[in-house]
């Protein structure tokens, strides 16, 4: 059996999901419902529609906007067995095709797509991210495609033929981060999502050991193929591992040096003048995707760990006003960024252990150092976001609408709900 084969026939029957991983799902689709009103005005997204403006809307581009719109500020969650920002292709796509669809049954397809996800990054492994392949557009469109396909009822058959075309559409270099086309790359990853899911049901079909095969998706995409596994009786992979979501708008990739500087102001005051120096040890992905020492816009900014770090250590904090145009040209301090330096593990060092941490070091004019390493971001299961950190960000995203706070409760009753219409408000 093929590798697209098992991932289908188990996406067409899952096992029962427990309620923690129906509750973890529904956290996930809150908070990147938030990000995309966030990214509704975002460049990113207004471009596409610019692009694309026919009225009425297909389902396709509806997922190709919403999902631009989620991943424009960089604020949605991370998910490391994808190597992908899941949910800001999965929950848009999903929603595309929704129209008829419940609560519960959104709820189930979204960890349908999701364990899809897990199961190609699994089976093509990390070195498909670190050749430079940008996982969101790549996994992303592939894993969330059987998600789709699911809600719309496909057969194991159906799946496994959406599968075989979604790989054909699965594109995106991370080359472009930094840039207003990296949050196009989850809008068109959902829309091919839709598309794969869309032309399957009219009987296309391509080879079904499509991800194995020579030149077949892991020879070409640089991956290292192995046989995943997938969940039976044992848990779901929201609840093993889990998806990430985002305490500050920035690349992901910040996020451990940001939060060994939260970690140390909780223990005392910095204050930016008394600092020489900061040194930023990472991953050798995290240290490629941080591109931009000295960025010259709010793009950039959130690929930049100088200007993220200085704002950090400046504030105390970082937010989505800290990422506007303005806000860089005004914040970016030529000598404060340059006494911010970025370095990676090397090679050896990762091929012995991949889990390596982030290590930041700050050196103060005193001759004080502190040294201090995170090997997760916060959100991660062990140290989840509070149910008052959740809401907070939802309604820092939200401010604009009207009665967010009773949208964030009725939100958290999404499995009792029966129509999702009113979710309409929320969406591009």
């Amino acid at each position: 059996m093929t590798l697209i084969e098992s991932l289908a026939q188990w996406c067409a029957n899952p096992p029962p999901f427990t309620l923690r991983a129906r509750e973890l799902a529904i956290d996930a689709i809150i908070d990147t419902l938030g990000c995309m009103v966030a990214g509704r005005s975002d460049f990113s997204t207004q471009a596409v529609q610019q692009a694309w403006p026919q009225i009425p809307r297909s389902q396709a581009l509806d997922a190709l906007f919403n999902a631009t719109a989620a991943h424009a500020i960089d604020f949605d969650d991370n998910f490391a067995p994808g190597m992908s920002h899941a949910s800001a292709v999965l929950v848009p796509a999903l929603l595309a095709v929704a129209a008829n669809s419940d609560g519960a049954s959104l709820i189930r397809a979204y960890l349908i797509g999701l364990q899809a996800q897990a199961y190609i990054g699994e089976a093509i492994g990390y070195q498909h991210y670190t050749a430079g392949w940008h996982g969101t557009s790549t996994v992303g469109c592939i894993g969330s495609a059987a998600g789709v396909a699911a809600l719309l009822g496909q057969d194991a058959a159906g799946i496994a033929r959406t599968l075989s075309i979604a790989v054909s559409l699965a594109s995106g270099v991370k080359g472009q981060f930094g840039t207003p086309l990296k949050p196009f790359h989850a809008g068109m990853a959902a829309r091919n999502a839709v598309e794969a899911a869309t032309l399957a049901q009219t009987g296309m079909q391509g080879r079904l050991d499509i991800i194995e095969c020579a030149q077949g998706f892991a020879e070409l995409y640089a991956g290292l193929l192995s046989q995943p596994s997938l969940p039976g009786a044992e848990q779901h992979v929201i609840e093993q591992i889990g998806v990430m979501p985002k305490k500050y708008p920035c690349c992901g990739s910040t996020h451990r040096i940001l939060d060994a500087i939260a970690d140390i102001q909780q223990q005392q005051t910095l204050k930016i003048d008394d600092i020489e120096s900061v040194h930023c040890q990472v991953g050798i992905a995290n240290w490629r995707n941080l591109a931009y020492h000295q960025p010259q816009d709010e793009m950039q900014a959130r690929f930049s760990m100088q200007y993220c770090v200085a704002m950090m250590l400046r504030n105390g904090t970082l937010s989505v006003q800290d990422f506007t145009a303005a806000s860089v040209k005004q914040q970016a301090d030529v000598q404060l960024l340059a006494m911010i330096t970025l370095a990676p593990w090397t090679a050896e060092q990762e091929a012995e252990d991949r889990n390596l941490p982030h290590i930041l070091t700050l050196r103060f004019r005193n001759g004080q150092e502190i040294v201090h390493a995170r090997l997760r971001a916060r959100g991660a299961l062990d140290e989840p976001f509070s149910t008052d950190d959740r809401q907070a960000k939802f309604l820092d995203c939200c401010a604009a609408l009207p009665q967010a706070e009773l949208l964030y409760q009725r939100l958290k009753e999404l499995a009792q709900q029966a129509d999702l219409t009113f979710i309409r408000q929320l969406m591009v």
